[in-house]
């Protein structure tokens, strides 16, 4: 995927937004800090961390924090995601989130892998291409997808 897929006025204010959400996290079991920030089409940037529970489950990562608090406000449009973490490699979403992903994004979005030392640097000291993202799409972290226009296909008759 070419990095040209995210406008440039945006790519760069939204990895730094994700990056800035990393300080909210809340991750006092695993100590694995998220950050997120959702591109909306109208512009708007809503940043997501990873909130952890003493009831595991009860947790939520930072992709389902940041399209929650978007579709709270009424934002349910969106053009990019960008994901980093404390991991110098990029950390793709769970499966959970992919799925949520998949709900609320076309399945062309950009999503943004970016590595906690972003920009990776070569041994010549100088940026490598990219900075050590890795760009997917919707459609690639979660190939072969149910989503909500499953729902509408015709049914078969159920047999009893």
């Amino acid at each position: 995927m070419s990095g040209s897929s995210i406008p440039t006025e945006h790519r760069e204010a939204l990895i730094k937004a994700a990056i800035e959400a990393k300080e909210y996290t809340y991750t006092p079991y695993s100590k694995f800090r998220v950050g997120a920030a959702l591109l909306c089409e109208d512009g708007s940037v809503i940043k997501g961390s990873n909130i952890e529970n003493a009831s595991y489950a009860a947790g939520i990562c930072a992709e389902r924090t940041a399209i929650s608090k978007a579709v709270s406000e009424g934002k349910n449009k969106f053009s990019a995601l960008v994901v980093t973490s404390d991991v110098p490699s990029p950390i793709s979403p769970c499966g959970i989130c992919r799925q949520v992903i998949r709900e609320f994004c076309h399945l062309d979005m950009p999503v943004l892998l970016v590595p906690a030392d972003y920009p990776q640097r070569g041994d010549d000291g100088e940026v490598v291409v990219g900075g050590g993202i890795l760009e997917e799409t919707v459609g690639g972290l979660l190939p072969h997808s149910f989503g909500p226009e499953e729902l509408e296909r015709p049914r078969l008759p159920a047999t009893a």
